[in-house]
């Protein structure tokens, strides 16, 4: 399975918020420059982020974002769940456009689906929190220091 932009730059900006100092304040634009990623699609990702309350917004002057939950809260598979689009593997997957013929006694699609659970299921076994624990390293990544 691959998972799309959005997820990614989503997974990027969370990890992004949570080597940050706690509580302080990040720009769209320090993301984007600090992953050489598009200012426009961060955001679309973090107008989501904040939507479902994963990331808080400070408006005006001296604002940005941060993190608004502990990140031993958040699964890595909650957010895949919330930023991807479908699951379809395979077109039988996807029930309104299924054209192919054998899929009413297709035995492979019982096998990708649960294939795709096993997935999920390690996804969930992962929160935010454990993709921090070098905060140095990656704060020397991301910000130079």
């Amino acid at each position: 399975m691959r998972l799309t932009l959005y997820t990614d730059y989503s997974l990027r900006t969370l990890i992004y918020l949570g080597a940050k100092e706690d509580g302080q304040l990040s720009t769209i634009q320090e993301i984007s420059d600090a992953y050489n990623i598009s200012k426009n699609h961060l955001m679309k990702v973090t107008h989501q982020l904040g939507l479902l309350g994963y990331i808080e917004t400070i408006r005006g002057r001296g604002g940005g974002i941060r993190l608004a939950i502990d990140p031993k809260s958040i699964t890595i598979g909650e957010i895949v769940r919330h930023t991807e689009e479908d699951f379809h593997l395979v077109e039988c997957f996807d029930k309104e456009n299924n054209l192919c013929k054998i899929a009413p006694e297709c035995q492979l699609k019982g096998v990708l689906y649960e294939a795709l659970q096993a997935y999920m299921a390690v996804l969930d076994r992962y929160t935010l929190d454990d993709f921090l624990h070098s905060k140095e390293k990656l704060m020397a990544l991301l910000f130079g220091k």
